[in-house]
């Protein structure tokens, strides 16, 4: 799913906002961005966003505002930090960084407009009733990345060959991501013959255990399931992953541009 979808969705949501909310707040519109990570780690993100809203007309600073609201990898925040936006009365929220940020934002409000990104059917999710028509005050892209787990364990096996215990790392906090990664995992590495193991992370320190884990038992592979989490410690999975030689793959490229051995799945920076 291309970033310019997603763009042009928040932006006609802005767009679409009932002339009698704009009335109760002066100015230009705002749009808020609730995001389950930090500023410091999402930045190329950041910018793309930016640059894909400036590509739609909208222009931070001169014709629409940002309200940001940053999580830091505390996704219990997620429901006050949403709660936050709607009482600033933003004209739409832009639910970055999963599911988790999705479900904050519609359970913090049933009229305001909310544009998700999520790695899987956001129908299957719950967020909206169908496809064609999502309706309630939710809509957004599916990035298709628990789709294509099996393909990613796949072209694992290709470049390693020899790869027969695979170490799978997971976040517990986000559990609707985990399970259905797991359960993805799992049926593809039993139709391939892989041995699975799973480990948690979610935090620094855990996934510093993990692969402290990872050193004494020496699994052929690393499979990093695919989070926001994750992907904002992209640094400290890419320099554990080189120091103990072992193969990694992730779905978000940003992680191979660290060091990973690999990624396949949706570039959320790129416009095309």
């Amino acid at each position: 799913m291309k970033r310019r979808t997603f763009i042009t969705l928040v932006g006609g949501a802005a767009a679409a906002w009932p002339l009698a909310a704009r009335a109760q707040q002066p100015g230009m519109p705002v749009i808020g961005l609730l995001e389950t990570r930090s500023s410091e780690t999402v930045a190329d993100r950041l910018r793309a966003f930016r640059q894909g809203l400036k590509e739609t007309g909208y222009v931070e600073g001169e014709n629409v505002a940002i309200d940001y609201r940053w999580a830091d990898n505390q996704p219990e925040r997620l429901p006050e930090l949403a709660a936050d936006l709607v009482r600033r009365q933003v004209a739409v929220i832009a639910a970055a960084g999963g599911p988790l940020t999705a479900f904050a934002a519609k359970g913090a409000t049933k009229t305001i407009p909310i544009v998700f990104a999520v790695p899987e059917d956001p129908v299957k999710l719950g967020l909206v009733e169908s496809l064609a028509r999502p309706r309630g005050n939710l809509t957004g892209v599916n990035l298709l990345n628990l789709e294509l787990t099996a393909k990613r364990l796949e072209l694992l096996r290709e470049m390693v060959p020899a790869a027969a215990r695979i170490a799978l790392l997971v976040n517990p906090a986000n559990s609707t991501s985990t399970q259905s990664t797991l359960r993805e995992v799992e049926v593809a590495g039993r139709a391939m013959g892989l041995s699975i193991q799973i480990f948690n992370a979610g935090t620094s320190r855990e996934i510093d255990v993990a692969f402290a884990a990872f050193g004494r038992q020496r699994p052929d592979a690393v499979f990093v399931s695919q989070d926001p989490f994750f992907a904002g410690r992209r640094v400290q999975l890419a320099n554990w992953a080189v120091r103990h030689a072992l193969p990694m793959t992730a779905g978000s490229r940003d992680i191979c541009e660290a060091g990973g051995l690999m990624s396949y799945g949706t570039n959320i920076v790129r416009a095309d």
